[in-house]
């Protein structure tokens, strides 16, 4: 059996990744070293890890260095039962170590998320409770267009995991989806079923936006006033991709100006906005503590995909989940 050792520094009370008997599944599996390991007890531990050949790791993950490789010589393989991996991947890969991660997995609840946040803009949920709570009248709360969901138009910014999680759930609802992705080929957006269109025409004709851009320096400040001015009426702008494609400044601007538009964001740049910023503000912006990941009894899911990649990589069998260079250049 496989030598093994857990990596994580990840709060149970946000969901024990490992728990409901992932951990002794993986211990069948393999030969489980009987410690978690983390960036602080690595120095007593490493003596004993020579022979490591698995991780199986979720949040919490340390960034390796020389210090660690060199403790672990045998070590083939990372399992990442969580999603992005940006922050600690690259000497991994650099080093030809397979490394595997949950992130398509945990695309599943940020999609849930975001598709209940459709659902009540298309009731008109957001602006008529804030205007009920301004004129404490029925009538005049509900005193704008709601659509409903039939038929109504909702872009997606960028077509990852999330995003594709998203358009299966959308369809459900007869949802018309537009998409704007420099790396949609005409034969994915036939697979998925939505419009190959530009994001000046994504903002001008979607009723929702919602983000799902990777944080790359070419991303950086993508939309900005001018997208956001041209918005339809009543229209809603949803964060949960990352914060730095956001001109903060243009988007302040442009919900003051039109008190019609909402923002729903669950993450900014910088997370959390400054004290002073005006997001905390202004009526037409919700802002969420970055809620849109897996938690609670969810993160299992996550553990699942690592135990199945493993068992598939231990087979010489194809990965469905490896993060090579290739998927790290454009991964956020």
């Amino acid at each position: 059996m496989r030598k093994a050792v857990l990596f994580h520094d990840y709060p149970a009370r946000h969901g024990d990744v490992f728990g409901q008997g992932r951990r002794e599944r993986i211990a069948a599996l393999t030969d489980l070293y009987p410690s978690v390991i983390n960036a602080r007890n690595f120095p007593e531990h490493a003596a004993n890890l020579k022979d490591v050949e698995v991780i199986f790791a979720t949040w919490g993950m340390p960034t390796f260095t020389n210090q660690h490789f060199a403790a672990m010589p045998q070590l083939k393989a990372v399992f990442y039962a969580a999603g992005n991996v940006k922050s600690f991947a690259w000497p991994l890969v650099e080093r030809d170590i397979v490394l595997i991660s949950a992130w398509a997995i945990n695309a599943i609840a940020t999609g849930h998320m975001v598709l209940s946040q459709i659902l009540l803009t298309c009731r008109g949920y957001f602006r008529g409770v804030r205007q009920y709570q301004a004129t404490h009248d029925i009538s005049a709360a509900k005193d704008f267009w709601r659509s409903g969901a039939a038929g109504e138009c909702v872009g997606l910014i960028g077509t990852g995991w999330i995003a594709q999680r998203l358009v299966a759930h959308l369809h459900a609802f007869d949802f018309r989806i537009l998409a704007a992705d420099p790396y949609l080929t005409t034969q994915k957006a036939r697979d998925l079923g939505v419009e190959d269109v530009t994001l000046d025409d994504l903002f001008r004709r979607s009723y929702i936006v919602s983000n799902h851009v990777p944080d790359l320096p070419t991303t950086k400040g993508l939309l900005g006033r001018a997208l956001f001015q041209s918005m339809r009426d009543g229209a809603t702008f949803i964060n949960s991709g990352r914060g730095a494609q956001v001109v903060e400044a243009d988007l302040v601007a442009v919900l003051r100006q039109r008190p019609d538009l909402t923002a729903l964001l669950d993450v900014t740049f910088p997370e959390p906005p400054v004290p002073d910023s005006p997001l905390w503000t202004l009526p037409n912006v919700v802002i969420s503590p970055h809620v849109g990941g897996t938690i609670g009894d969810e993160v299992t899911r996550l553990a699942d995909c690592a135990i199945e990649e493993f068992v598939a990589w231990d087979a010489s069998k194809p990965l469905r989940y490896q993060v090579t260079r290739g998927v790290l250049e454009t991964m956020g």
